[in-house]
C-alpha cells in the first residue's frame, strides 16, 4: 500500500502519539460505536483513501450464510475521507487486541497519518485489503442497497450501519455522497 499507510502488526503494540496516548482513526462503525473509553476526539481527514463498501461482514452485519457489507478504506488519487481520531491512554495493548478481534473479519491494522484541524500525526486503523478473505466485489448502489435491505447480523441490521454512518458523518459536519445515496435507497426499502 502506499508510503501513507504501513501494516502495523509490525509496530508495537503501544504505538504513542505523544508519550501517553494513542491515536485510533475511525471511518467506519468505530464513528457510532466506538465501544472503548477515549481521553478525546476530534474530527480528522486522511488522504488518498476513499471509503469502499466492499468488504463482506460474516460477523457483525450479516452471517457466514449471508454476509452483509461493511467499509473498507480504498485507495483513490484526489480523494479524501473525513473521519475521527481518538485518543486514548497509553498503554493501550488490551485495546489493541480487543479491536484487532473485532476487525478480524480480514482486516489489517495499520498506520496511517491523518490530519486534524491543527496537526498531522500518525494514527491506527483497520482496512481489509483487496483480494483477502472477505473481499466483495463492487455492486451498483441500487444492488448493494437490495443486498443490504435483506442482511442481519450478531452486531445488527446492516441498513441500520448505513443509517448510524450517516448520522455520525452528519454530528462531525461531513458528508459522503456514497453513504447518503445509499441510505435514501434504504430508506426507500423499508417503506415499501
Amino acid at each position: 500500500m502506499e508510503d501513507t499507510l504501513r501494516t502495523a502488526s509490525r509496530l508495537p503494540l503501544q504505538t504513542p502519539i505523544s508519550t501517553n496516548q494513542l491515536a485510533i482513526f475511525a471511518y467506519g462503525s468505530l464513528l457510532f460505536r466506538p465501544g472503548f473509553t477515549f481521553v478525546a476526539r476530534q474530527r480528522a481527514v486522511v488522504h488518498g483513501l476513499t471509503r469502499s463498501f466492499s468488504q463482506a461482514s460474516p460477523d457483525h452485519r450479516g452471517t457466514p450464510e449471508r454476509p452483509g457489507r461493511v467499509l473498507t478504506l480504498a485507495r483513490a488519487a484526489g480523494a479524501s475521507t473525513v473521519g475521527a481520531v481518538y485518543f486514548v491512554a497509553a498503554p493501550a495493548d488490551a485495546l489493541l487486541v480487543e479491536l484487532d478481534y473485532r476487525e478480524r473479519a480480514g482486516y489489517e491494522r495499520v498506520s496511517l497519518d491523518v490530519t486534524t484541524a491543527d496537526r498531522c500525526l500518525p494514527a491506527i486503523t483497520w482496512i481489509a485489503a483487496p483480494g483477502n478473505a472477505y473481499d466483495a466485489p463492487p455492486l451498483p448502489l441500487e444492488a448493494l442497497a437490495e443486498h443490504m435491505s435483506r442482511s442481519v447480523g450478531p452486531s445488527g441490521r446492516n441498513d441500520d450501519y448505513v443509517f448510524q454512518l450517516e448520522a455520525a458523518l452528519q454530528d462531525l459536519g461531513a458528508e459522503d455522497a456514497q453513504v447518503s445515496a445509499l441510505a435514501e435507497l434504504l430508506r426507500r426499502a423499508a417503506a415499501r
